[in-house]
């Protein structure tokens, strides 16, 4: 060693680094007398240690997964658990606590190893006005304050570090709110801004210019640095992004993003040590040829995920009253509770029509708008040329049969050749409506039926094109004998059953090309897939398409690249979908469910084998679908409990994994792809096809993805829902979807339980939606029609106010017989002692005189007119026995 370094004379060391030890003091001293010539190269060392090889960025993303995983499981619920009981809580213990979290595979994901796991620094927890925006920093000892709360921590995975920082804001205002969004979008600057060849310098710029142009007043509480380099070494001091550091990026380099504000002025505030406070947030952040990718996302900071809001406990006082009433107040009060529970009843439906009058009148002057600005379009349907067969008798084909005058079909041109009056005639498929064939002894007979433009059945008269002065075939039939002749291998016969089939083949396939060539129309052409060929892209594996590729239910891997999915199935088929032919995107979690899924809804239609869709659905199945009856005994029920132990685990996992893709990807697309969860709570039954579903709304739509096919109704393109069939009598009621395009057919959800339409109500009218009722079904498809014929006609003439005119005469008739029937009696206050059997028999029996309304008109009868209707039924049933007995006698 010695030799090689005399013939060099240079020695790289990394000078900041002390070390210690006789060896350590014994290796300086050959070095301190001059002879060699000594060099710094932590910088250089750093660079080139920098890059990340494809099993260390795995490790780096295990340490980040579990990172995200201890914030999600435990600080964060830790912490509302804390401000839920107003407990006092030291900073120090809270991070203690954190930092032991860490060591519990509890809180880990599945496979990483606790022993490989270790922390990068202790956890850092600020609040209360005294904020550090540095690693160096230790929780103190005072207690946590419920205003800004800054978590920062890290997990080191087999000595590759990670990072994770996030401001938790407990009741904040608007200005906090303002500067936290602010926050969010320079931290996304940065990430957007670290691509390979970029200085870095050049990306704490663009941080400091985004601040200065949307609020240059918190530019001098903006952090002097943006981030640095992480790998083994938790901090690359040659790697800070900073306005002086002119260091290039890299491709798999790894950067510690972190960006806040440090005691910036909070005048808003309620509380004095809220008057000056501090927002941090920061990600693990790996540098791809496309760009740069978030390993910490899992870990939501949003301003919804991030801010808590603590809920006035009067509310749950009085909701926790109400179970001591019967016990306080006794029978007598009881009646009182549910009057007053009536009228809330009343009030609600009150509030709703009031607020239903004013939408009404939104809605007839938003659509008259809608129509008068814009222009009506005519449009002009694409005219098709006339079929022809043949353009001349000479084209005709060669073969025999033509020449014998037999039936021939001509499957290259689509056409059939049949005799007429001993000439050739040639008939497009088209032009052929039906066909028949019937044996009638010893013939055979083949009766073609001819579209025409008269008959009413023909929707298309494409086929037969309409020139004025021409005649057209009605029907045709053609006889052949089945009688051989001595020497004929087949009867003549033979031939018009050779056709009949052959004409039924060539129908069936030109109604398959006309299909296909139809749903083709309507595709837009997608762009080209960009793949990113990263190994860390959100990707969910053994997941199921519908529709199916083939027939056979195949599975695959569903992966997010730069620009949209693909799913790729084991045998290779691939299904792409660009990222903005998304119109809605679903994540629908096992609960309460025998299948997980994500569910795309597209703006454009797009081929699958030869049909065309606007719904693809990706999903497992978990648990077992079918249950085995013939298990019994005492082993079995052990073996079920593991069962359901082992489905639990399997539905919580799943769940988790689905939902860090979803937030993965919503993260890659930079929300442009946003994953919506149905709200199983305010669901409700209805049959929008043939079977009765579950009809779950999201925010911005009213979905059913579990049942195939899929039920998906965007809410904004909605104008109207008229519920039919509303009547106590009835046990269940339409609701028909009424679009902002009149053109577009209504949509229809049939068999709601009748019990459901206040809730449906309730519902629609938290919606902003303009809902009516009625009795009676309408033909919607006439309505629409007048309605798109003459639109300012009809808006002219009232508009939407038709559904709304016959219900409330309706109600007010309603009224006025009740108002009537209220005067009749009055109850004194001696009836309130009646017992609960006398009132349900007197409710029983309202309820069965009120079952038709030739009952109702006979409420106004005297007793005297009772008596005597009775009399009359007495002398009625009398005569029906004596003619009864009577005809007994004579058999």
């Amino acid at each position: 060693l010695m030799k090689i370094l005399k013939e060099h004379k240079k020695i790289g060391i990394f000078q900041k680094e002390k070390f210690y030890g006789e060896f350590a003091t014994a290796w300086k001293k050959c070095f301190d007398d001059g002879k060699f010539f000594i060099v710094d190269i932590t910088i250089p060392f750093a660079l080139l240690t920098a890059v990340k090889d494809d099993l260390e960025i795995e490790y780096t993303q295990t340490a980040c997964d579990a990172s995200c995983a201890i914030y999600n499981k435990f600080f964060k619920q830790e912490l509302i658990t804390i401000i839920d009981d107003e407990r006092k809580v030291q900073h120090s213990v809270l991070a203690k606590s954190l930092e032991d979290a860490t060591m519990n595979s509890k809180y880990l994901p599945d496979g990483v190893d606790v022993n490989a796991m270790d922390l990068c620094f202790p956890p850092i927890i600020q609040s209360g006005g005294r904020y550090f925006l540095k690693f160096s920093v230790m929780s103190d000892d005072n207690n946590l304050h419920y205003g800004n709360i800054i978590c920062s921590f890290g997990v080191r995975y087999r000595h590759y570090c990670s990072s994770l920082i996030r401001t938790l804001l407990v009741e904040p205002n608007k200005q906090l709110q303002d500067v936290y969004e602010l926050l969010l979008d320079v931290e996304l600057k940065i990430m957007e801004s670290l691509k390979p060849g970029v200085k870095l310098s050049e990306v704490y710029g663009y941080a400091e210019d985004l601040v200065r142009v949307r609020k240059p007043q918190y530019l001098e509480y903006l952090t002097k640095s943006v981030g640095f380099g992480m790998g083994i070494e938790f901090r690359e001091s040659a790697l800070l992004i900073n306005g002086k550091n002119n260091v290039y990026v890299k491709a798999g380099m790894v950067f510690n993003v972190h960006v806040g504000f440090c005691n910036f002025p909070n005048p808003e505030a309620k509380e004095k040590v809220d008057r000056v406070t501090a927002l941090f947030i920061g990600d693990t952040v790996l540098i791809t040829e496309d760009g740069s990718i978030c390993l910490t996302d899992a870990a939501k900071k949003r301003l919804k995920n991030c801010s808590m809001f603590i809920r006035a406990e009067s509310e749950e006082e009085t909701d926790g009253n109400k179970e001591n009433i019967d016990e306080v107040l006794g029978r007598t009060k009881r009646s009182v509770v549910l009057t007053e529970q009536l009228r809330n009843k009343e009030t609600g439906e009150e509030r709703r029509k009031s607020h239903q009058k004013e939408l009404v009148k939104i809605l007839n002057q938003t659509a008259r708008e809608r129509i008068t600005t814009t222009k009506k379009q005519n449009v002009v349907p694409e005219q098709r040329k006339p079929v022809i067969s043949y353009k001349a008798r000479s084209l005709f084909p060669k073969n025999k049969e033509v020449k014998h005058l037999e039936f021939f079909i001509d499957r290259k041109y689509d056409s059939i050749i049949v005799p007429i009056f001993g000439v050739p005639i040639a008939f497009h498929i088209t032009t052929v409506k039906n066909i028949s064939q019937s044996i009638e002894g010893d013939y055979t007979y083949l009766r073609i039926n001819f579209s025409r433009p008269v008959s009413a059945m023909v929707k298309n008269k494409d086929s037969a094109s309409t020139f004025q002065g021409l005649l057209y075939f009605k029907e045709m039939t053609f006889r052949s004998s089945n009688l051989k002749e001595p020497g004929e291998l087949d009867p003549p016969s033979a031939n018009l059953r050779e056709a009949y089939f052959k004409i039924k083949e060539v129908q069936k396939a030109f109604k398959a090309r006309e299909t296909e060539a139809r749903d083709k129309q309507g595709i837009v052409q997608q762009d080209r897939l960009i793949i990113c060929t990263n190994r860390v892209n959100p990707r969910l594996k053994d997941l199921f398409i519908r529709p199916n590729i083939v027939t056979k239910r195949i599975s695959g891997s569903l992966e997010a690249h730069s620009n949209g999915f693909r799913y790729l199935s084991f045998r290779g088929d691939k299904v792409d979908i660009m990222f903005n032919n998304i119109k809605h995107a679903f994540f629908q979690p096992c609960d309460h469910e025998m299948i997980i899924l994500i569910h795309l809804n597209l703006k454009n239609s797009i081929m699958f084998g030869k049909k065309k869709t606007n719904d693809v659905q990706f999903y497992t199945e978990v648990g077992e679908i079918t249950t085995d009856l013939g298990r019994y005994g005492s082993r079995s029920d052990r073996d079920d409990l593991y069962a359901e132990q082992a489905e639990r685990e399997l539905r919580n996992k799943l769940n988790s994994a689905f939902r860090t893709f979803c937030d993965r990807v919503e993260k890659v697309t930079n929300g442009a792809v946003e994953f919506d969860t149905p709200f199983r709570d305010l669901g409700f039954y209805g049959a929008p096809y043939r079977a009765s579903v579950l009809l779950q709304p999201t925010s911005c739509c009213l979905v059913n993805l579990t049942d195939w096919p899929t039920f998906v109704l965007t809410l904004d393109e909605v104008e109207l829902v008229h519920f039919e069939r509303v009547h106590l009598q009835l046990r269940h009621f339409d609701c028909i979807f009424i679009f902002k395009d009149y053109s577009r057919k209504p949509a229809m959800v049939s068999a709601i339980p009748q019990h459901m339409l206040d809730h449906v109500k309730e519902w629609l009218d938290s919606c902003d939606i303009v809902y009516t009722e009625g009795i009676q079904s309408l033909n919607w498809g006439k309505v629409m029609k007048s309605i798109t014929e003459d639109p300012e006609g009809f808006f002219e003439s009232g508009g939407w106010n038709f559904l709304t005119a016959d219900d409330d005469t309706e109600k007010d008739e309603d009224s006025d017989e009740s108002e009537a029937t209220d005067d009749v009696y009055e109850p004194e206050s001696g009836d309130e002692g009646e017992s609960d059997e006398d009132s349900e028999e007197y409710e029983s029996e309202m309820t069965e005189s009120s079952g038709s309304p030739e009952e109702d008109t006979d409420s106004g009868m005297s007793w005297s007119e009772l008596e005597e209707e009775a009399r009359r039924a007495d002398r009625q049933k009398d005569l029906e026995m004596e003619s009864q007995a009577k005809r007994a006698r004579r058999h």
